[in-house]
């Protein structure tokens, strides 16, 4: 903890992440106006001391809206990456501990769904279902597992030859207590990056699935939402196209930021 809070990166990311999430944890609080109040006596105003961030074409406050849609975004990328992980660790690990036909098995439909580019496995997916954050986070989720399911597996490969691992083979201990007592601890670090990574990646697919349509619906605001109704009026309204989308770039990176802090100050083989 120590290493990765002295990291420049990791405290850049983490910075930036923990007010992202105060400001949205604190939205109700925070947020001057309803987000959903519609005031056509303010439809499309520019940024100003009464409306920070601007109206939209509704006259609702832009910056309440984002606080909002902050909420959303994070929640989306959480669950999502939650789901990833969970299903990832455990494919990667039943394939690097017990290796022959198992491995064969769980590799081929790892390629299997590579194959597909993931974005439009998503589309194709939300397309017969009804567009609700729900459906949004358990499709992102069940469709980003493989790249955990690689890289616990390249793990499991190489600790499972380890002596601690071969000399508590010998002793008599299960399958069980050899996965998660001896290799699975040993194998969080890359894994929390990797958790880390995909948060960035789960809200990049959510702001662009409800930019598409396809994600959170109107009244309910999120970022990729607010960009939609910014394009109407993007030649004179630059205010609803800037401010989410400098969210997402902002989240995005600091994601970025922290996992590769995370990666450098976790490292062993940085480690003095």
């Amino acid at each position: 903890m120590n290493r990765a809070l002295s990291n420049p990166l990791a405290q850049w990311g983490f910075a930036i992440i923990a007010t992202i999430l105060v400001l949205a944890a604190l939205a109700p609080w925070i947020a001057p106006y309803d987000p959903d109040a519609i005031d056509v006596k303010s439809i499309l105003l520019a940024p100003s001391t009464t409306h920070w961030m601007g109206t939209d074409g509704l006259g609702r406050d832009v910056f309440s809206r984002m606080l909002f849609g902050a909420r959303i975004s994070l929640l989306v990328g959480f669950v999502a990456v939650g789901i990833a992980t969970f299903i990832g660790v455990i494919l990667g690990a039943i394939s690097g501990f017990y290796r022959g036909w198992i491995d064969v098995v769980i590799m081929r439909l790892v390629d299997i769904m590579l194959s597909i580019p993931t974005f439009f496995l998503i589309l194709a997916v939300i397309a017969f279902l009804t567009p609700s954050i729900w459906n949004i986070m358990i499709v992102i989720g069940l469709t980003s597992w493989m790249g955990v399911t690689r890289l616990v597996r390249a793990e499991f490969l190489s600790l499972r030859e380890r002596e601690y691992v071969l000399a508590a083979e010998t002793l008599g201990a299960r399958n069980f207590r050899l996965i998660f007592r001896h290799l699975l601890p040993n194998s969080l670090t890359p894994i929390i990056v990797s958790t880390v990574l995909g948060i960035a990646s789960a809200v990049l697919v959510e702001s662009s699935l409800s930019f598409l349509g396809l994600g959170v619906q109107p009244p309910q605001a999120s970022w990729g939402n607010i960009l939609t109704d910014g394009k109407e009026y993007i030649q004179f309204a630059w205010w609803l196209s800037a401010f989410p989308g400098m969210a997402i770039l902002i989240t995005v990176l600091g994601y970025n930021l922290l996992g590769e802090g995370l990666r450098d100050a976790l490292d062993p083989r940085t480690k003095s």
